[in-house]
């Protein structure tokens, strides 16, 4: 539906406001069968916002995803052209929805999980101003389908999450959550696992207003796909927030680094220096060489602390300013609706219909 349809209404003072505008998102990948489901719960109607459209995002599906979501409704198609993972979709759909003119974004899953019927509860901390980012938090500990190990690796997931980003959020990996368009130019993905856990980590470290609210699920409509193996998705999710510590506090995680190596290199020198000076030094060359090794790692690990930390200021930079480029494009498509490109900036090969 093309929001230019749409009239604009008389805000504050006399001053036109523009339609506010709710899409929401589903990445798929092979999804024709639970699609149909899916977009049956969606709504069209959201209490807050003038305008509810949605938004596919292909990611290289081999069956029939995309002519099932046109046959079903959906308002905007996005293929990338390839199967990219699942934290490529969101960030494409994301800068697809900024383009559209997204006053909100919410990301749902194409196997009908989460109950569309939370979405006006998932929105209105956002439409309060009381948060930029708000997840849906599942009942873990209840959820049937769960088993008993998932539910615990979930719960310690989520603890992890909160330590790192110094948040509060029950249910790190739900993937039901709603986003702000300024705390959306701000998210940024390196993985392309999943966006979950990175996602709040970094909303945790640039202070953006984020909360929780409990959500309900369906029964399964078929198995979970990323997590198909229990000790791999620990270990990318523990390499994720590794990285995300790296990509943020990089002198903090080498200085720790460069202090354990320090430390008993240091010990290992006394060590020989001591008994150098009481005349048994000559049987101990190896504490010298053992202290002299951990010494040089440690001032090693400790350059590689300052240069991390140079590249992240520069980061920082390079993100300030993709969010100014954001916001100038945010302001036009918002003034425009409907009237400017939406092509995604990544991959190279995605296509939007």
């Amino acid at each position: 539906m093309d929001a230019r349809h749409y009239s604009r209404r008389r805000g504050q003072h006399g001053t036109p406001r523009l339609p506010r505008k709710l899409i929401i998102q589903i990445p798929c990948l092979n999804e024709a069968e639970t699609l149909p489901i899916t977009l049956a719960d969606l709504p069209r109607q959201v209490p807050g916002y003038d305008i509810v459209e949605w938004l596919i995002v292909d990611d290289g599906s081999s069956d029939d995803t995309v002519e099932v979501a046109k046959a079903h409704g959906a308002d905007h198609i996005v293929s990338l052209g390839g199967r990219y993972g699942l934290a490529v979709a969101f960030m494409v759909g994301v800068e697809t929805c900024l383009r559209l003119g997204a006053d909100t974004i919410v990301n749902t899953d194409a196997d009908n999980q989460y109950r569309a019927e939370y979405i006006p509860d998932l929105v209105r901390p956002i439409l309060e101003g009381r948060a930029q980012i708000v997840i849906g938090a599942r009942p873990i500990l209840e959820t049937e389908n769960f088993s008993w190990f998932k539910r615990r690796l979930q719960r310690l997931g989520s603890w992890v999450v909160r330590a790192a980003s110094k948040t509060d959020i029950p249910d790190a990996p739900s993937g039901f959550r709603a986003i702000h368009r300024e705390a959306a130019m701000q998210l940024n993905v390196f993985s392309a696992y999943t966006y979950t856990l990175e996602t709040i980590v970094q909303a945790g470290r640039k202070r953006i207003p984020i909360t929780w609210v409990p959500i309900k699920t369906n029964p399964p409509l078929r198995p979970s796909r990323l997590i198909s193996s229990v000790p791999r998705y620990v270990a990318l999710s523990v390499l994720t927030i590794l990285r995300i510590f790296i990509t943020y506090k990089p002198a903090r995680f080498f200085g720790i680094l460069s202090l354990i190596a320090l430390v008993p290199g240091l010990i290992s020198i006394i060590r020989f220096l001591v008994l150098f000076w009481l005349g048994r030094g000559g049987g101990h060359v190896q504490s010298l060489v053992l202290g002299a090794s951990l010494v040089g790692l440690s001032a090693l690990l400790l350059l590689g602390g300052v240069i991390a930390d140079l590249i992240a200021t520069n980061r920082r930079l390079l993100e300030d300013i993709r969010v100014r480029m954001c916001r100038q494009e945010a302001r036009l498509s918002y003034s425009t609706r409907g009237e400017v490109s939406v092509e995604p900036d990544r991959p190279d090969t995605a296509q939007t219909s």
